[in-house]
C-alpha cells in the first residue's frame, strides 16, 4: 500500500463535482488526470473503484495497495477533496449483497483506504453508507452516499442470463435501518440533495443490476421525497459501464435526474436502451460532472459527462427551482 495523503480542504461553496466508478487497478487510469484538468472541488467514487473479487480479504487489500501506487490516481488526490461508497467488485464479490459473509472485514478495508477509519458516522452502524454538507444556508449542499450490498436481498435470476425483477414486498435495496436513516437525512436542511447510488436509479428492471430490480424499493424512494418534502433531490450512478442521463416525472414529485458515469478503466458497453434516458455518452471511458452557478438568481445546475480527451458528450442544464415541489 503506498501513502495517500488525501487532500482535506474546506469547501465553502460547492460548485464543481466530479464523479466516476469502475476502475481497474491493472489498467492505467489516465482518465483522472482529466478529471484533475477540469479542477472539480470535489470527486466522488461511486463503487467498483477496484475489482477485487475475493474471499480473502488480505487479497481485496492488495487490491487497493495496487490502486493507491498509481500515478494518477496520486494526482488526483492531491488536488481535489475525495468521498466514496461501494459497489460489488470492492464490497467483495461479483453482483453480491447481504449473502456476503465478510462485510465488516471489507468495510474497515475500505475506510482504511479512504482515510475514514475514523468517521463515527460510519463507525456507529452496519454499512457504509454516510452524508457530508458543504457550503453555508445560501448554497447548502447535502452530499448522501448510499449502500447497497450490505443489506441488500439477493436478485432473482443470473448474471449470465439476467435479473429479474423481485415483487417480494420484503426484499430490500437498503435495510429497514438505512431507510430510517436516509428519511431522517431528507428532513435536514439543504439547498441542493446529491444521491450517490452504486446501481442506476432511474431505470426499468433491464436484465442488469439496478433499482428496477426491485420495483417497491424504488417506488419507496419516489414516496419518501415525496413525504419528507425534499427540495432538490438529484442521483448520481455508476456501475453499467456506460453514460447517460435519465429523467423520470412521478406523480407528486418534481422530475428526478440520475447522471450515470462509467467506466474509468474497465471495458465499455453501449448504451443500453432506457424510455427515461434523455442523453447519452459514445463507449469509451468517461467521468461526470456537477456544476451549479449559485451567481444565478435561480442557480443552473448543469450536468457533463466527458470522455478520454475532455469532451463533454453530454451536457444538459437545469435550474433549481425545477427540483422543487
Amino acid at each position: 500500500m503506498c501513502d495517500r495523503n488525501f487532500l482535506r480542504q474546506p469547501i465553502p461553496k460547492l460548485s464543481r463535482i466530479a464523479f466516476g466508478s469502475c476502475a481497474d487497478q491493472t489498467l492505467d487510469q489516465y482518465i483522472l488526470n482529466e478529471v484533475v484538468n477540469k479542477q472539480p472541488q470535489l470527486f466522488i467514487y461511486l463503487g467498483d473503484n477496484i475489482y477485487g473479487d475475493s474471499y480473502n480479504t488480505h487479497l481485496l487489500e492488495a487490491e487497493y495497495g495496487k490502486l493507491s501506487c498509481k500515478k494518477e490516481f496520486q494526482n488526483l488526490i492531491s488536488h481535489t477533496n475525495i468521498i466514496a461508497t461501494w459497489d460489488d467488485h470492492d464490497y467483495g464479490h461479483n453482483d453480491s449483497g447481504d449473502d456476503y459473509e465478510l462485510k465488516e472485514e471489507s468495510k474497515q478495508i475500505f475506510l482504511k483506504f479512504f482515510g475514514e477509519e475514523k468517521n463515527a458516522d460510519r463507525q456507529g452502524h452496519k454499512g457504509v453508507y454516510t452524508s457530508y454538507y458543504y457550503g453555508d444556508s445560501s448554497n447548502l449542499v447535502q452530499v448522501i452516499l448510499l449502500d447497497l450490498r450490505t443489506f441488500r436481498t439477493p436478485l432473482l435470476g443470473s448474471f449470465e442470463h439476467g435479473y429479474s425483477p423481485n415483487y417480494d414486498s420484503s426484499a430490500t435495496m437498503m435495510g429497514a435501518e438505512q431507510w430510517a436513516w436516509l428519511r431522517n437525512e431528507l428532513q435536514k436542511s439543504a439547498k441542493l440533495r446529491i444521491i450517490g447510488s452504486s446501481s442506476r436509479f432511474d431505470t426499468e428492471a433491464d436484465g442488469g443490476e439496478s433499482w428496477g430490480n426491485f420495483p417497491f424499493e424504488q417506488e419507496r424512494m419516489f414516496q419518501l421525497i415525496r413525504d419528507t418534502h425534499a427540495n432538490g433531490v438529484l442521483f448520481l450512478s455508476g456501475d453499467i459501464h456506460f453514460g447517460e442521463l435519465c429523467k423520470r416525472k412521478e406523480a407528486g414529485l418534481y422530475p428526478i435526474y440520475d447522471c450515470t458515469a462509467s467506466p474509468l478503466a474497465r471495458h465499455a458497453n453501449e448504451p443500453w436502451s432506457n424510455k427515461y434516458q434523455i442523453a447519452s455518452s459514445p463507449v469509451g471511458y468517461n467521468f461526470g460532472m456537477l456544476e451549479i452557478d449559485w451567481a444565478q438568481a435561480d442557480p443552473e445546475i448543469v450536468f457533463k459527462i466527458y470522455d478520454l480527451e475532455g469532451k463533454a458528450t453530454v451536457n444538459y442544464s437545469v435550474h433549481l427551482s425545477e427540483l422543487q415541489f
